[in-house]
């Protein structure tokens, strides 16, 4: 029997107690497949389009190797469908001063570093996408090794929540641009650095020029129009893209569009849809998982400024803190690839904005009648008569409500819903409530669809119930 392994996201969706199926040796990974949706009905819409198209944000990996649905599966083989969580460069060294070579003294006795090495990583230009929870360790380690510039991309600014990973900011920089307070941090560990910064959010209208300014970039980026963004611009620009991902205790990383291997496009052609794609405050991170992922990122880098050793080029590798291993997946470039094989088309396309599923922008049939504010309802909240007949329904995963939780609510998950809402009574109004709005919005559309007429939905969620109502509560 073949072993066929869906990705963790699928599987909770579609609350399967397991993620891996045995199938029988089929002609074709795609028979394979085939096979495992007619075991689970479920899971064809999600890795299968109506025409019966293999949906192209997934992956496939056959026994470590990178593979295609065409490819033959024996009774030992493993596939794994895998979910998306050009040469050298060409530095001239600089000169060292006798300070600099006191500093650098640990790396000058490396034998394939030396000055001439150190010299190197002096004349490089590093820009680093983001400067959260990977961007902080990597800004960190490229600073301490004497990258000589570094460019700094974020509009953000700092806020408590981020400093329970995002390890280049502090309590005193709360309230300051990222950029701006990272600035502060990394020339108070290395103070002969350049440090450019760009307080904007990259868009098809900055990235081109702002990337030729670098020779090497880290994506450091939590959404995936970004990602893809980054990538066209280093395919377009010829430039090499480290790249890193996180989701709360696995990571990906692999270095793309250098030494004649993929780019990210070969590898993840299209981004997943918004239930598969939950950002850090609503699927969660653990602290220390950027840390090792943004510290293999900064590792990667170095090795390519310096010419030396194996890149992660052609490799995709994959973390698990949970089980504490590394495991890695070859992968090859896509001849037919929309980005690299074809670069010309790069300035045509199109990036739509974040889709992980508070941010998505899914069409509902909601219309401005479906809102409420914040002041309304806590005002209605007051009066116990004008509550009379009415649920305060909360669609966040239940791991989220231990952080903020309005008095009183109903839970049941958004993926869950569908199959609950024969709990729920549709005389009744219902309120509905999730961090930012979203969630609740598709919460709402699906009551409506299946006859409840008195849904509303909070507008902005708890991060406007703790900015407009009670400031005392945490927010994430």
């Amino acid at each position: 029997m073949a072993k066929i392994i869906v990705p963790d996201r699928v599987a909770k969706i579609v609350k399967l107690d397991t993620n891996e199926f045995d199938v029988p040796a089929a002609n074709t990974v795609e028979d394979a497949l085939v096979a495992v949706c007619e075991q689970v009905d479920a899971l064809k819409a999600h890795f299968f389009h109506p025409n019966g198209e293999f949906k192209n944000h997934f992956m496939l990996v056959i026994n470590d190797e990178h593979g295609s649905l065409s490819q033959s599966v024996a009774s030992d083989s493993t596939v794994e469908i895998l979910l998306a969580t050009s040469g050298g460069i060409d530095l001239t060294p600089a000169e060292l001063s006798k300070e600099e070579v006191e500093r650098y003294s640990r790396h000058l006795l490396l034998p394939n570093v030396g000055r001439k090495g150190q010299g190197r990583l002096k004349a490089a230009r590093v820009l680093i996408i983001g400067t959260g929870g990977l961007g902080s360790p990597i800004a960190l380690y490229l600073a301490a090794a004497g990258v000589g510039t570094l460019g700094l991309i974020d509009f953000d600014v700092v806020e408590e929540s981020n400093l329970q990973r995002q390890i280049v900011h502090g309590h005193t920089t709360i309230g300051e641009l990222k950029v701006e307070s990272a600035k502060t941090r990394l020339l108070d560990i290395n103070k002969h650095l350049n440090i450019q910064t760009h307080t904007c959010a990259l868009s098809p209208d900055n990235a081109f020029d702002i990337i030729a300014d670098y020779d090497l970039v880290i994506d450091g980026s939590d959404n995936f129009a970004t990602r893809y963004l980054v990538n066209d611009a280093c395919v377009l620009l010829e430039k090499p893209l480290v790249s890193g991902s996180i989701h709360q205790f696995d990571g990906q990383i692999s270095v793309f569009n250098h030494d004649g291997g993929p780019c990210y496009r070969c590898v993840f052609p299209e981004s997943p849809p918004a239930e598969l794609a939950p950002n850090c405050s609503a699927g969660g991170v653990i602290g220390v998982l950027p840390g090792v992922v943004g510290t293999i990122q900064a590792t990667e880098a170095v090795k390519i400024l310096l010419d030396m050793g194996e890149s992660l080029a052609g490799k995709l590798l994959r973390f698990d803190a949970l089980g504490m291993n590394f495991r890695s997946v070859k992968v090859k470039k896509d001849p037919h690839c929309k980005a690299c094989a074809n670069k010309e088309a790069i300035k045509q396309f199109t990036y739509t904005p974040q889709t992980c599923s508070d941010s998505s922008s899914e069409l509902t049939m909601l219309t401005e009648h479906n809102y409420i504010q914040t002041t309304d309802l806590a005002h209605m909240m007051q009066d116990p008569a004008m509550m009379q007949d009415s649920v305060l329904l909360d669609v966040r995963d239940m791991q989220e409500l231990e952080i903020c939780v309005l008095p009183e609510v109903i839970n049941i998950p958004l993926g869950e819903l569908e199959d609950q809402l024969f709990r729920l009574d549709k005389s009744q109004t219902h309120y509905i409530i999730c961090l930012a709005g979203r969630r609740a919005e598709r919460a709402a559309d699906l009551m409506l669809k299946h006859g409840f007429s008195k849904v509303y939905v909070l507008r902005e969620g708890m991060v406007g119930w703790t900015r407009d109502i009670d400031t005392s509560m945490p927010i994430y």
